[in-house]
């Protein structure tokens, strides 16, 4: 009889598990999950069961952290993964790499409807939050790949319908993991630079995990916290993300989303016409207000003014009577004094002599010669009467 070997505990638990691992596939097997725990480490460990068995599962941290949610306890869900062993306890067990509930959109879809009901709650969907986007911006905002097509399609509306337009792009992973949190972070470095009148998220289409960066919650609070309006423009027009029902603005596609920020050249002109006929009715109607203002203050001043200038007037004609009486008074006054004086100087002046019969001689300079000696024979002067001068010469007849 052949002699069995002994093995040890540890040889059978690594033996059964090199089993396990070779001879057995990598498969999906569906079932019910139950006791889901996330350890500190961020492994997870839940159980799959059906009606007549369970199976113990685990799932490590680098796969458990690209789950959108972790899954409720009932969840029909789907895993695939392989069988393994954990030899310490001798524990057999599920190791899965992926997890899908049921259907293709099933965690992606729970983990939407969750957030979306949180942030319902706090009213951040609301209308009345929304705030308009600006009529004619100076630079338009995009946060999108730079290895995608979405921006070009944008740059392409922009050149289209408004060259004069600066467009300003930001460029951000829109997929995989770690995607949203540079969404995220582009959004508000575009928000906050003040280059922006305006900003335009988003991607093209896809499925749901595809577009899951725009479902993150920390997309929500960046569009949210945006200083700028923002618009979303995901995927394809009947993808809707939690980006579209928080943004100003919902966009079906990066396209849309570039002719709702900037208006072409037609509606330009359209609107700086009619604002050229609002403003000339405008000016027409104050400037007719303004006449109609202007003529009741003219007749008003009038009325008053009447009133004013009367009682004025007849104090000046008063008071100008008042004067020429003076006037004439002073007039008189100064009359006979000026009368007065002329007559003592008549009686002072010696023409007033000359009248009475008397002559002054004069020589030619006019100087009064008043003694003989003055008179030579020869000399010529003047004698002056009342009425004129006589030449006169001086004779020697001695």
């Amino acid at each position: 009889m052949t002699e069995l070997r002994v093995w040890t505990v540890t040889q059978v638990n690594r033996a059964v598990r090199t089993l396990l691992e070779d001879t057995i596939e990598s498969l999906w097997i569906t079932g019910e999950v139950a006791n889901w725990t996330r350890a500190r480490s961020g492994h997870c460990y839940f159980t799959l069961k059906d009606e007549q068995a369970q199976l113990r599962c685990a799932m490590f941290k680098s796969e458990a952290d690209k789950l959108p949610v972790d899954p409720e306890d009932g969840t029909t869900v789907r895993a695939i993964g392989g069988l393994t062993l954990y030899e310490a306890r001798g524990e057999y067990q599920f190791v899965v790499r992926r997890l899908e509930a049921e259907g293709a959109e099933g965690l992606w879809r729970q983990a939407f409807e969750k957030l979306r009901s949180k942030l319902e709650a706090e009213g951040l969907f609301a209308p009345e939050r929304k705030r308009p986007l600006p009529k004619f911006p100076e630079a338009v905002g995009v946060v999108t790949s730079l290895a995608g097509a979405a921006h070009a399609d944008i740059l392409t509306v922009v050149r289209r319908r408004a060259p004069w337009t600066r467009v300003i792009l930001r460029g951000a992973r829109v997929q995989g993991e770690g995607a949203g949190k540079e969404v995220a972070a582009a959004i508000a470095a575009l928000g906050n630079s003040g280059l922006v009148d305006v900003m335009i998220v988003g991607r093209g289409g896809g499925s749901l995990e595809d577009l899951w960066a725009f479902n993150e919650e920390v997309v929500a609070r960046a569009i949210i916290a945006c200083p700028v309006p923002v618009i979303s423009a995901v995927g394809h027009e009947v993808d809707v993300t939690i980006s579209d029902l928080v943004a100003d603005f919902r966009a079906p596609t990066p396209s849309a989303g570039a002719e709702a920020a900037v208006k072409d050249g037609e509606g330009l002109s359209e609107a700086l016409e009619v604002t050229r006929t609002r403003m000339s009715g405008a000016l027409r109607a104050i400037a007719f207000r303004r006449r109609e203002v202007l003529g009741v203050c003219l007749s008003q001043l009038r009325r008053s003014g009447v009133g004013l200038i009367r009682p004025r007037r007849e104090v000046v004609n008063q008071a100008g009577d008042r004067m020429e009486t003076a006037i004439q008074k002073l007039s008189a006054s100064k009359r006979t004094r000026l009368s007065e004086v002329a007559g003592k100087m008549d009686v002072l002046s010696p023409l007033a002599t000359l009248h009475r019969g008397y002559a002054l001689p004069q020589d030619p300079g006019g100087r009064i010669l008043r003694t003989e000696s003055a008179f030579r024979g020869g000399d010529r002067f003047d004698l002056r009467v009342t009425d004129g001068s006589v030449p006169c010469e001086v004779r020697d007849e001695s």
